[in-house]
């Protein structure tokens, strides 16, 4: 498997493993010029945006610690561009989570539902 076909495959996991949760899959892999959204989903009251990361043991670290503040930065502005190209209220509550998809040595796959894993950054305004 391929990094493209490896990378389709846990966010099918990621998905099936949401849905089963309660979530609704609103939108996968939503792009702009500022980044990428893995999956955009519903929860409850939330409107949820999602990055999915995969790890194969621990020696690069977890997979949610993969999602650095660079990472949750990116994911930000890409949620404002969703918001403001589909027209969704400011009122809406939003939420960032995780879905951290690892194997043991046994090739057992264990995926975590990370809710509010990282807050919203909100844009620096800078003046010279």
């Amino acid at each position: 498997m391929n990094k493209r076909e490896q990378g389709a495959y846990y966010e099918n996991l990621a998905c099936q493993y949401l849905e089963e949760n309660g979530a609704k899959i609103e939108f996968r892999n939503f792009r702009c010029k500022s980044g990428e959204i893995d999956i955009i989903a519903s929860d409850g009251k939330y409107l949820v945006f999602v990055e999915v990361k995969y790890r194969t043991g621990t020696r690069y670290g977890s997979p949610e610690g993969a999602v650095d503040y660079r990472k949750q930065n990116a994911i930000s502005r890409v949620s404002d561009f969703y918001r403001k190209r589909f027209g969704i209220s400011e009122d809406i509550s939003q939420r960032f989570d995780v879905v951290a998809i690892s194997a043991d040595e046994d090739d057992a796959i264990r995926i975590k539902w990370l809710k509010n894993a990282f807050a919203y950054i909100p844009r620096r305004n800078i003046y010279f």
